[in-house]
C-alpha cells in the first residue's frame, strides 16, 4: 500500500516553475544541491518538512525527490538540459525569459494528479525517469547500508582515492575523536591539503550536532574535513557545515557518494541500466 504524503510537500506539479525560477536565481545553471537550497529558501519550507525522507530511498528527502521529478519534466519539454556531472542549465530558448511560461507541453502535467508516475504506469512510458529515483539506485543504497562497515571503510578509501587523495589512512585509534580517517588531497599537481573525513552509515538525515561534532575533532594539521553519510543531511545540517563564521566542512550524501561509485565504475556497470556486482560490496 502507498505510503500518504505530508500534505506539507510540494509536489513536482507545483514545482515547475520555482525550478525555472530558482535556475534563474543561480545565474541559469545549478547542481541537483543548489536548486534544492534555492527551492527551500524561495519557498519557505519548514526545516522538520525538508527533512522527510523519501519512503524506501533513505539517501533521498521526499522534497528533493519531487524536485527529480519537476526537473525530469522540465527536461523533456525542453526547458533544461543537464550535464554529465549533473548540472542543470536553461535551454537557450528560456534563457531571458523572466519566468515560465504556461507552454502548452507543461501544462500537459496533470494539475490534479500531483504525485510522480509509478513505475508500473504504463501511461507514462515516454517519461524518462530521474536518475535519482530508478530502482537500481535503491538497490545499492540498500546494499552500501547494510554491508559489512570494513568494508564500508574500505570502499570509502577508493571512492576518496578515486577523486584524487593520496595517503588515504582508515584510523583505529581509540578516542581519535569521531575522524574515521585522514589523507591528502592535490589540486592541480601543485596545492596539497590535508584532509579528515568522517564516514556515517544512516538511514534518514544527518543533523547539525554530527557537524559541529566532527569539526571540533579537527586537529590545527587539517586544513579540510569532509563529512560522508549514506542517507542525507538535513537543512541545519547543511547550515551549520557552511557558516561563514567557522571552519568549513564539505558534505557528501548518498546521493553523491552513489554517484561518484557509478563514475569511477566500482562495483557497478552499465548495461541498458547499471548493474550492480554484488558480490564485490560483500567481498571488498
Amino acid at each position: 500500500m502507498k505510503q500518504k504524503l505530508d500534505a506539507r510537500i510540494p509536489r513536482y506539479t507545483s514545482l515547475l516553475t520555482p525550478t525555472f525560477l530558482a535556475l534563474k536565481d543561480l545565474g541559469g545553471s545549478g547542481s541537483n544541491s543548489e536548486i534544492l537550497d534555492k527551492i527551500i529558501s524561495n519557498l519557505e519550507i519548514p526545516a522538520d518538512v525538508a527533512d522527510i525522507p523519501h519512503p524506501g530511498n533513505e539517501n533521498m528527502s521526499e522534497v528533493a525527490y519531487q524536485l527529480a521529478w519537476a526537473r525530469t519534466y522540465l527536461k523533456k519539454y525542453g526547458v533544461i538540459t543537464n550535464s554529465e556531472r549533473s548540472i542543470w542549465s536553461i535551454m537557450p530558448d528560456y534563457a531571458a525569459a523572466e519566468k515560465l511560461e504556461d507552454k502548452k507541453k507543461v501544462s500537459n502535467v496533470d494539475p490534479t494528479n500531483p504525485e510522480p508516475p509509478q513505475d508500473n504506469d504504463p501511461s507514462n512510458d515516454d517519461v524518462e525517469y530521474p536518475d535519482e529515483a530508478k530502482p537500481w539506485r535503491a538497490r545499492l543504497s540498500e546494499i552500501l547500508q547494510t554491508m559489512d562497515p570494513f568494508g564500508f571503510e574500505r570502499l570509502t578509501q577508493r571512492v576518496l582515492r578515486e577523486c584524487g587523495f593520496t595517503q588515504v589512512e582508515v584510523t583505529k585509534k581509540a578516542g581519535d575523536g569521531g575522524i574515521d580517517g585522514t589523507g591528502k588531497l592535490k589540486i592541480n599537481g601543485i596545492f596539497s591539503f590535508n584532509v579528515a573525513f568522517q564516514c556515517k552509515r544512516y538511514k534518514g538525515a544527518v543533523g547539525a550536532p554530527e557537524v559541529r561534532d566532527f569539526r571540533g575533532s579537527l586537529t590545527t594539521d587539517i586544513e579540510k574535513g569532509v563529512l560522508i553519510t549514506t542517507g542525507t543531511f538535513s537543512k541545519a545540517a547543511r547550515d551549520e557545515a557552511s557558516n561563514p563564521g567557522k571552519q568549513q566542512i564539505d558534505l557528501i550524501d548518498g546521493e553523491e557518494f552513489i554517484n561518484k561509485i557509478v563514475e569511477y565504475g566500482i562495483g557497478v556497470r552499465e548495461v541498458k541500466a547499471y548493474e550492480i556486482d554484488e558480490e564485490f560490496f560483500q567481498k571488498i
